[in-house]
């Protein structure tokens, strides 16, 4: 184990140890808020602490099985125990560098995920299509439920611009780097000649606010319009004004909702989608500072990055920011898109662990 990474482990054992002396004060027994704030805090030490404990513990089996070899009868019940340590604490190791990243509060929650035609006219609008089906299939697979809040339709199929709302475990944190510009390269249906084009689409991914800690809104900066709803649907759909766009007029940032036939629960998610918007601002500009000094290799989910490229003639799909290159594009246009996420995930953690490693030296 490299030399930072023991003592960062060493600094949770003494932690454990102060956690367990201030939970038995009479004093902080009795504020609840403060014991509760410790007692979140000790699980989290308590966890890591354990898991380093163990690794200590298997670091000692081994040099005792190393010694063990010295002897003749015992060498064969010594090698055996060399290969189960070493294998037990390379696992234990990678686990404890991945409990001690730093974590953002925001992964466990929804998300909201925004797709937008760009460049391409209607062949990126029905691209927009394909990746609003692509999305929808992995939220299927993740067992998550996906919603549609808002549409917009081109008149050749597929969307101008589509807005989902995904409830699931760790949605945010497992689509948050699909944010970014997705290029695609294929034969459109309406071209004659048989010629590739280029075409691209962006993607937004939001983490959904938690109602307690929102960004705080004044009414008195909100637009707020309604108008009858769009697209394919039922036969109340173009009878009343039910959809509701919500403009922020500070930061002229726009939200709607038509998903619902009430206008009062359109009003209330056209009302969180404008909060999760304006936080992702907030968060975007915090990035940019932060991008000034050190550029990450996932960047920074900002819509102009071009992330990734769907290249149909030839099955490929590569992200740019990993140069990951997969010959599976039929299956991940079919949602199996979990090979990316987790060489992303990979790669931020790779990322973070290189972070610790200098803030240690």
């Amino acid at each position: 184990m490299k030399p930072f990474l023991r003592q960062q482990l060493e600094r949770y054992a003494q932690r454990l140890s102060e956690l367990d002396f201030l939970l038995s004060r009479e004093d902080i027994m009795a504020d609840m808020g403060q014991f509760l704030k410790l007692s979140r805090e000790h699980a989290e030490v308590a966890t890591l602490a354990g898991r380093y404990a163990r690794w200590r513990q298997r670091e000692a089996d081994l040099a005792a099985a190393r010694e063990m070899l010295a002897d003749p009868d015992m060498a064969g019940m010594a090698q055996e125990e060399i290969t189960a340590c070493e294998q037990e604490l390379a696992q234990l190791e990678q686990e404890l560098q991945r409990l001690l990243l730093p974590k953002d509060p925001d992964d466990a929650r929804n998300a909201f995920l925004e797709i937008r035609a760009g460049t391409g006219g209607d062949e990126s609008a029905l691209f927009a299509g394909d990746l609003l089906r692509m999305y929808l299939r992995y939220c299927e697979r993740q067992g998550w439920r996906a919603e549609l809040l808002s549409e917009s339709p081109s008149e050749l199929g597929g969307y101008k611009e589509v807005v989902l709302r995904i409830a699931g475990e760790h949605a945010y944190g497992r689509l948050r780097f699909e944010s970014g510009g997705h290029r695609v390269q294929r034969v459109p249906a309406t071209e004659t000649q048989g010629r590739i084009h280029t075409s691209a689409c962006t993607v937004a991914v939001l983490a959904e606010p938690d109602e307690a800690a929102t960004v705080q809104i004044n009414p008195a900066e909100l637009r707020i319009d309604t108008f009858r709803a769009s697209g394919a649907g039922g036969q109340h759909i173009n009878k009343t004004d039910s959809a509701v766009r919500v403009t922020h007029l500070p930061t002229g940032i726009v939200a709607e909702c038509q998903d619902d036939r009430s206008q009062h629960r359109n009003k209330a998610r056209a009302l969180q989608v404008l909060a999760a918007r304006i936080q992702e601002r907030e968060r975007t500009e915090r990035a940019a500072k932060d991008a000034a000094l050190r550029k990450g290799l996932i960047g920074s989910g900002d819509r102009s990055d071009r992330i990734r490229t769907y290249n149909f003639p030839q099955g490929r799909l590569t992200d740019h920011r990993i140069n990951l290159t997969l010959y599976k594009l039929p299956f991940v246009m079919e949602g199996d898109l979990q090979e990316v996420v987790d060489a992303l995930q990979a790669a931020r953690e790779a990322e973070q662990l290189a972070e610790l490693e200098v803030g240690a030296a």
